[in-house]
């Protein structure tokens, strides 16, 4: 099993026990993600941004408008930190210190380049088919006007750990006696009922990578 191997940066010092290094670990966190949450600095000023990411192999790749100068900064080589969180559930103790969550948490370091030609389409597909499997193949591909108005960023996966929360409350021996509810309120991100398109042609049914993920 593959393992990235934990830095200076990287390495969980609190709470080390959750500290994850096991790149099937550290995948399938960031292939659940819905978005991921980039950090870096443009022109002296520190930004996050909220971007929606893909995976192929050890490499991560994130997309947006070519004009925009985020996206562009992220392309320069500047450093950048890029994190990706699920929440599983809370935590609910008896004492209002020890209420937690359950949750999964990467954190990827690393400096980001422009990809161009197969690979980009690729990454595109990539992002695409991350978040509805299926529907890649179902739509019309980009243009050359598309492409080329599209900028495409790579980060590999080098540096880079995870930090998972399982199980219930953790609360101080003497507290167990107190008769309050405790335990974990699951979460969970799921698909709702599609809403159809106000121009879509009459009698269009849903795909059927739609009804799988509606449990149909």
């Amino acid at each position: 099993m593959k393992r990235y191997e934990p830095t200076d940066r990287t390495k969980v010092r609190r709470l080390p026990d959750r500290g994850r290094y096991d790149a099937d670990v550290v995948h399938a966190i960031l292939d659940e993600a819905p978005i991921a949450h980039v950090g870096f600095a443009a022109e002296g000023q520190p930004y996050v941004l909220p971007m929606i990411h893909g995976r192929i192999g050890a490499r991560l790749y994130l997309h947006g408008a070519a004009g925009g100068r985020h996206l562009r900064a992220l392309a320069s080589g500047a450093p950048l930190c890029v994190t990706a969180t699920l929440v599983d559930g809370l935590v609910l103790a008896r004492s209002a210190f020890h209420h937690s969550m359950n949750y999964r948490c990467v954190v990827v370091l690393g400096a980001g380049a422009a990809v161009e030609g197969e690979e980009k389409l690729r990454a595109l597909e990539a992002i695409s088919e991350r978040l509805v499997p299926g529907r890649w193949s179902d739509v019309r591909a980009p243009s050359a006007v598309e492409m080329k108005q599209t900028l495409v960023v790579s980060l590999d996966l080098k540096e880079c750990s995870a930090k998972v929360r399982v199980g219930p409350p953790k609360d101080d021996e003497p507290d167990y006696a107190l008769t309050m509810w405790a335990g974990v309120a699951p979460l969970r991100l799921a698909f709702g009922e599609p809403v159809p398109d106000p121009r879509l042609k009459p009698g269009t049914p849903l795909p059927a990578y739609l009804l799988k993920k509606l449990g149909r």
